[in-house]
């Protein structure tokens, strides 16, 4: 049986930038262990396979893969794959388009706004399934520095420390002092071993962030490492940025009110990519949160499964 797939570059408007998707249309009847052995051959950092809905009021089921597992939810397959769906159902050239999608992950459903105007790539924005929540953990500040090959006082900048928080997939947040200590980071992925936190049965990936960027329009530059996914680095990670969400209210203390972010990330990659983050504050509390981003189609072809 023939099954159509797509090659998307999500989180930017430029193809070879961004983070790599695989979206595979022809999803349903693919047993567990063949999804995952076909992201296996895409050896991306995610494969997305397409499933008819289960609630036939919603727009498709999404099973998301990265090389070494199952992930409940992420980012740029859930922007790839509403891009690709909206792309797939109108014809070239068909023009200006708004419409609203309701996704099925494994973590809920995702409801999702996509956005085309001619001349531009497509953009789409989620809503953050699940509010970002800190885990306990305690870190040695040195112990962390040896993991990352950085100097005890490159790590953190102001009241930012690291912190352990999950939005659906578990994340180490790492602040370093400035662009240049990210930039300088030499990942050891043995030593981060012996020092991240569990969880959900599984060692936690780390997320690198500080201050401005290299894109001067940049709020935060940011890198993502996860071995235990089998990803040595990612250029783009939307799980990581919902996750990230509640660590920029914790530390900044955001009043009431929106409050719109945009993250780069893949720089040191040559895979540079733009996530915008926005943020609604009602209470002290985060009320609501979504990620958004464009995303361009590089490659398209057929499985024969």
């Amino acid at each position: 049986m023939a099954r159509r797939y797509a090659i998307y570059d999500v989180f930017t408007a430029n193809t070879l930038e961004g983070n790599p998707l695989a979206v595979v249309f022809d999803g349903d009847g693919l047993s567990d262990k063949a999804m995952q052995a076909i992201a296996g051959e895409f050896n991306l950092s995610e494969t997305v396979f397409i499933r008819p809905a289960e609630n036939p009021a919603h727009t498709a089921r999404l099973r998301i893969f990265a090389p070494g597992y199952e992930l409940p939810f992420a980012g740029h397959p859930t922007v790839g794959a509403a891009i690709a769906l909206a792309e797939n159902s109108r014809r070239s050239g068909e023009g200006d388009y708004d419409l609203v999608q309701m996704l099925e992950e494994n973590v809920g459903p995702v409801r999702c706004a996509v956005r085309h105007k001619a001349g531009s790539a497509t953009f789409a924005e989620f809503d953050v399934p699940r509010k970002s929540a800190q885990l306990e953990a305690r870190f040695d500040r040195q112990a962390l520095a040896d993991a990352f090959s950085l100097k005890s006082t490159q790590i953190g900048f102001e009241n930012h420390v690291p912190s352990f928080w999950t939005a659906g997939v578990p994340f180490v947040m790492m602040p370093v002092h400035d662009v240049a200590a990210a930039g300088a980071i030499e990942f050891d992925a043995a030593a981060w071993e012996q020092v991240t936190p569990m969880a959900d049965g599984r060692l936690a990936s780390a997320y690198v962030y500080c201050r401005g960027g290299v894109n001067h329009i940049a709020r935060f530059h940011t890198r993502m490492f996860a071995p235990a996914m089998g990803i040595t680095e990612d250029p783009a990670t939307g799980a990581a940025v919902a996750a990230f969400s509640g660590a920029i209210h914790h530390f900044d203390q955001l009043i009431d009110g929106h409050h719109p972010f945009l993250i780069e990330q893949g720089v040191e990659m040559g895979r540079p990519s733009l996530l915008h983050l926005h943020i609604d504050v009602a209470g002290g509390e985060i009320a609501a949160s979504r990620i958004g981003g464009q995303a361009v189609k590089i490659a398209a072809g057929e499985l024969y499964l």
